[in-house]
């Protein structure tokens, strides 16, 4: 049986939410924490709970489990791994607790209405994503971080000699320009990446 007061086991945090009722006619009031948990570290939406902790359970936990299934699968894209758990409670009622693992597709948005919005957990709450957050989640979904994207810039356009000083004073031993991809500073066609610009001699970034 769960306890009474749920606090007691644990807090509505970064990754658990608590929820008294499933709000059907606004499903944005809590699919919002599905799309935030897909797009951070996890974590835990439990209905049945009130804002003070305390468990009031659900009326009839089969049809919101089927609804909150339901709904999950129609306005939230991709579609995030979540796992429906049933708790009985000391009140002979019972909690539901949607457990969602960190996504690796992100952004997750919630979608209606033609309108998609992704958010984060931000403290004990689901904010929209800034630009900024948004653009790291799409990287994150593609599996690639700011300094390997790959820029305009060529092989001939910068130099490394302040890099090639650094390895070999370091190293003792000579500098192969094959190292430069090996470090992914440059892609296989040419082009410096992010961090390729970075650790030039001719920096934009550093000299702006």
């Amino acid at each position: 049986m769960v306890q009474d007061n749920i606090k007691q086991l644990f807090g509505e945090n970064t990754t658990c939410d608590f929820k008294e009722s499933v709000e059907r006619k606004q499903p944005k009031s809590w699919l919002k924490s599905i799309s935030a948990f897909a797009n951070g570290m996890g974590g835990s939406l439990v209905f049945g709970v009130n804002d003070d902790g305390v468990i009031v359970g659900l009326d009839d936990v089969k049809s919101d489990t089927e609804f909150i299934s339901d709904r999950i699968k129609a306005l939230v894209d991709p579609v995030p791994e979540f796992e429906l758990i049933t708790k009985p409670t000391d009140n002979g009622r019972f909690i539901l607790e949607v457990r969602i693992p960190a996504g690796d597709m992100t952004p997750y948005y919630y979608v209606n209405s033609g309108t998609r919005t992704a958010f984060v957990r931000i403290g004990d709450e689901s904010v929209v994503a800034s630009s900024h957050q948004l653009s790291a989640l799409v990287l994150k979904g593609r599996n690639r971080t700011y300094d390997s994207l790959t820029t305009e810039y060529r092989m001939g356009d910068m130099t490394f000699e302040g890099l090639i000083k650094t390895y070999q004073t370091q190293t003792r031993l000579p500098f192969e320009q094959k190292l430069l991809q090996s470090f992914s500073l440059i892609t296989d066609d040419g082009f410096l990446t992010q961090a390729g610009v970075l650790f030039s001699d001719q920096c934009p970034y550093r000299h702006s």
